[in-house]
């Protein structure tokens, strides 16, 4: 597997000499939801570029948080990789392989997404219970390595049941809505037509982002259980609803949209 193994073992060795302990818990920022990180107890900043194989972000703040909450410790990747940034698939989960190293169990993803279902605003938690792989390039092509999983990973419950039973019952005991839907992922930089709109809508996506897809697959391969949160920065659906969007319009959103996610992570964080 292109010694994925290894480089990645590697980098979770330099890693775990500068934290020196065994996160179980990992949180990964999407766009415009990385600010209120510092609500937590920062102990360690990994910067992506001085950890060895990793590759740097290009539109994120590339950094693996090691952090303490209430006495547990856990990581959270502010930033991500993407696919549109020329990365491979490979490269762009890179990052998860390095978290089954250090032995992370439990990963949370999120995201800024377009809504492609009517009922969803702006602003709008949802939680993903599927997804539709539109991007071009599998991460788990080529040569297996057995020493993270299976050829042929089964990927009937991308998101675990259990894990986002306990997502919702947080929410609820919050006071927080929180939707459910599918997400797509498209590969980028570009916006979606609003033809690709109603095409994303007619094969059953609620939601239609640039990552996250590629990330629960690797996490799956490593046996993590995956849950993922989007924010709807932008309605999409039905067409008379869409409005020209900007990246800095979607960062705003989600900006707005944070408070509620990082109430329902406090909860997480303890196993």
């Amino acid at each position: 597997m292109e010694q994925i193994f290894e480089k990645s073992l590697q980098a979770a060795e330099y890693i775990r000499n500068i934290i020196s302990c065994d996160p179980e818990f990992c949180f990964v920022t999407g766009s415009g939801l990385d600010n209120h990180v510092h609500r937590y107890n920062i102990i360690d900043t990994i910067p992506y570029t001085d950890v060895p194989h990793m590759k740097h972000s290009t539109f994120h703040k590339g950094h693996f948080l090691h952090c303490e909450h209430k006495g547990i410790h856990f990581l959270i990747l502010r930033g991500r990789l993407h696919y549109y940034e020329g990365y491979s698939a490979k490269e762009v989960t890179f990052a998860i392989r390095i978290l089954s190293q250090l032995g992370v169990k439990r990963l949370l993803l999120t995201n800024a997404s377009g809504g492609l279902n009517p009922e969803f605003e702006n602003g709008e938690l949802v939680m993903l219970n599927d997804h539709i792989n539109l991007f071009p390039e599998h991460p788990l092509r080529g040569p297996n390595d057995e020493r993270f999983g299976e050829r042929f990973p089964d990927m009937s419950d991308p998101y675990d049941h259990d894990f986002r039973k306990r997502i919702l019952g947080i929410a609820e005991s919050q006071g927080i809505k929180l939707e459910q839907g599918v997400y797509a992922g498209f590969q980028g930089p570009s916006m979606e037509t609003p033809a690709e709109y109603k095409f994303l809508h007619i094969i059953g996506a609620d939601m239609v982002g640039m990552s996250t897809v590629p990330e629960v697959i690797v996490a799956n391969h490593c046996s993590m259980k995956t849950a993922a949160i989007s924010i709807v920065t932008n309605v999409c659906y039905p067409p008379e609803r869409i409005k020209p969007t900007t990246v800095e319009d979607v960062i705003n959103t989600a900006n707005k949209a944070t408070p509620g996610l990082y109430a329902i992570v406090d909860r997480l964080i303890n196993p």
